[in-house]
């Protein structure tokens, strides 16, 4: 990446301030671009979701491994449940969703609970063995009285289709039968996975991120005083991605538990290490152990950090000195916060970011911790809150005296709770998924490259004005 005037290298500037200029392309198609991270650790997609609790838990980690993305589950997070949420990761299907089953004993109002767990908006009814015999979609229920028991409603001319079907085939089955969603059985006809007829497109588009035995993976924040214990559970779970969480990076506690963490477990395991703005810290921590380290502070929608301390940096320079340094010494970054749309991940890539971490607009998607609630218009919503929040920290100290709790809740640098208003085009996270790698495909062509090194070297930057900026959002007639 290079500014068009370098006057502009030492400016501080953030996504906002800045713009990609066109290159000439050779390349044919958008989807022939290829979007591996440059140090991709066995991703496919330059994304990772923030470990946030109001984001990243089972649904979320198992979603995201399955096209190509990578969870962070966080640090929170004890030890039996991250064995349950990890134990059931391993043991889902890299092709196939998992469904949400009822039986006929339970009611509508049941399904209608946890019909917004997954994106694939519907819940199948099964008996006793686990034999699929109906599927129930929103508007099969809703205007039925909600205690109604599921096995009182007649629907018939359940379609499913065995383990083997190509997507092609079952994209054109559904295609015929006017379905989107099939429930995928084994030879008994019993109930094991389900398939949307956008899965099998997505499916063709983009790949698995898999561990070494070719199940699910995921990423696990650890807290930088007490990892020794939890990592080598997660060992053994085959778990070998690993984040080191403290708020300031840069300090010497943090430093030592690298060397500490390298000298436990060695150097198989990938470490990132965070948070940063400098390329004095970025150095500090690599040359200590770590793969990569994570920059930013205080771009995050739920943080404060900046209010209360005036420390930070505009994320655009904070990622683009930082990857500087950490290309020098042939590792990585990884761009934390101010993702508000894809044009913010694809100029942290342009930065020489690696991979770009998301956090609240996860957040409002089904697949999302938190539960669906609708407000006083009947808007669905979910909350969400800052890792440095009196509510995360309540969380996190639930073992400490009232009176140690309430002094750690005087640090709190955070929003407690936020209503995030779910997105009616992109309510699952698949729909952020297409959103963000058909605009960075897009980009790349516009920039002239074929994958993401070419992006980043090819890529030229300059500085707007905001009225500019403005020009380039949609301004046409919005109904409200």
């Amino acid at each position: 990446m290079k500014f068009n005037n370098t006057l502009y290298e030492n400016e501080e500037l953030t996504y906002e301030d800045v713009f990609l200029f066109q290159n000439y392309f050779e390349g044919k198609s958008r989807l022939e671009i290829d979007v591996h991270p440059v140090v991709s650790f066995g991703t496919h997609i330059p994304i990772v979701s923030s470990n946030m609790n109001a984001v990243s838990w089972r649904r979320m980690a198992e979603t995201l491994a399955r096209y190509g993305w990578l969870a962070v589950l966080p640090q929170d997070m004890d030890i039996e449940t991250l064995k349950t949420i990890i134990t059931s990761l391993k043991s889902a299907d890299v092709h196939y969703d998992s469904p949400i089953t009822m039986k006929a004993s339970h009611t509508i109002r049941d399904a209608l609970w946890v019909i917004t767990k997954r994106a694939h908006n519907c819940v199948i009814m099964i008996d006793d063995q686990g034999k699929a015999l109906s599927i129930f979609k929103p508007q099969d229920l809703e205007k039925l009285d909600q205690f109604t028991l599921l096995g009182n409603i007649n629907k018939t001319n359940l379609i499913t289709w065995k383990l083997w079907i190509s997507d092609e085939e079952a994209f054109n089955l559904m295609d015929e039968k006017w379905i989107s969603s099939l429930p995928i059985v084994d030879d008994q006809g019993i109930l094991k996975w389900i398939l949307t007829k956008k899965n099998t497109i997505r499916n063709s588009i983009y790949q698995p991120t898999l561990d070494v035995h070719g199940k699910l993976d995921v990423a696990v924040a650890v807290w930088v005083n007490s990892f020794d214990e939890k990592v080598r559970v997660l060992y053994d779970l085959w778990i070998r991605t690993f984040v080191l969480d403290t708020a300031h990076g840069y300090q010497k506690s943090m430093i030592d538990t690298v060397k500490k963490f390298r000298q436990q477990f060695g150097t198989e395991a990938t470490v990132i290490a965070w948070n940063v703005i400098t390329a004095e810290a970025t150095r500090a921590l690599i040359e200590a152990g770590a793969n990569g380290v994570k920059v930013g502070i205080g771009p995050w929608a739920m943080c404060t950090t900046r209010m209360k301390t005036w420390v930070g940096r505009p994320q655009f320079t904070a990622v683009y000195k930082c990857a500087q340094e950490a290309k020098k010494l042939w590792w990585f970054v990884r761009a934390d916060g101010g993702v508000k749309s894809p044009r913010d991940m694809i100029l942290a890539l342009a930065a020489w970011a690696n991979q770009v971490m998301i956090g609240t607009m996860f957040a409002w998607v089904f697949e999302s911790v938190g539960d669906v609630k609708y407000d006083e218009r009947g808007l669905m919503y979910k909350e969400n809150y800052g890792m440095a929040s009196r509510k995360a920290v309540v969380w996190r100290n639930q073992k400490v005296s009232l009176f140690e709790l309430a002094k750690k809740q005087m640090f709190r640098e955070g929003i407690s709770s936020s209503k995030i208003y779910i997105n009616p085009w992109m309510e699952s996270v698949w729909d952020v998924v297409d959103e963000f790698m058909t605009g960075l495909r897009s980009s790349m062509t516009y920039v002239g490259a074929n994958n993401l090194q070419e992006f980043t070297d090819k890529a030229i930057v300059g500085v707007q004005t905001i009225a500019w900026f403005a020009e380039g959002t949609p301004h046409g007639k919005i109904r409200k």
